[in-house]
């Protein structure tokens, strides 16, 4: 019964990402079918760049993702890590997200060319995280702050107890 933890991570991922290779294909196909085959006429140059743009915007994301969820083996062929768990947040939630995005993007520009924007909300969500990341290296200005009343009662109050001299208390026999 030893692995069975890896051995189940291992067919989950293996699920995951079949399911996640049925949606970019499931999306391309029904993208190619209404956009290039029914609305032909206005399919222009720039669909088919689109296309291209889509297609590497979900080959880039599945391909870093199927290499964190493939599982190692030992030298015997012995199963030793089932591979990441894919449900977790951090790095795997944000591929996850930019393959939503995409399909959304895709099956929506099929509708409006104006759905491409949304693309915009990737770079814009990095440059958010990035931004909180450096905030956290600057020197903070204005720590001290404004303090109120209470708060300066309580910090008081706190300063005083830890100033006393602490006793001991025993018990005698």
């Amino acid at each position: 019964m030893a692995n069975q933890g890896a051995k189940k991570r291992k067919e989950e991922n293996s699920r995951h990402m079949k399911n996640l290779l049925r949606l970019i294909i499931v999306c391309n196909v029904i993208y190619l079918v209404v956009r290039a085959g029914i609305f032909h006429s206005t399919f222009k140059w720039k669909q088919g760049v689109g296309l291209m743009l889509n297609l590497f915007a979900y080959i880039i994301p599945y391909k870093q993702l199927a290499s964190m969820a493939k599982p190692s083996y030992g030298d015997d062929g012995e199963l030793l890590d089932g591979g990441f768990d894919m449900s977790t947040g951090g790095v795997c939630g944000y591929l996850h997200d930019v393959i939503y995005i995409t399909a959304f993007v895709q099956l929506t520009s099929i509708i409006s060319e104006k759905f491409w924007y949304i693309y915009l909300v990737i770079p814009a969500f990095a440059a958010y995280k990035l931004l909180g990341f450096v905030k956290g290296f600057l020197p903070n200005g204005s720590e001290e702050g404004e303090e109120d009343e209470k708060t300066r009662k309580r910090r008081e109050k706190m300063e005083k107890r830890a100033s006393r001299a602490k006793f001991v208390r025993t018990r005698n026999r």
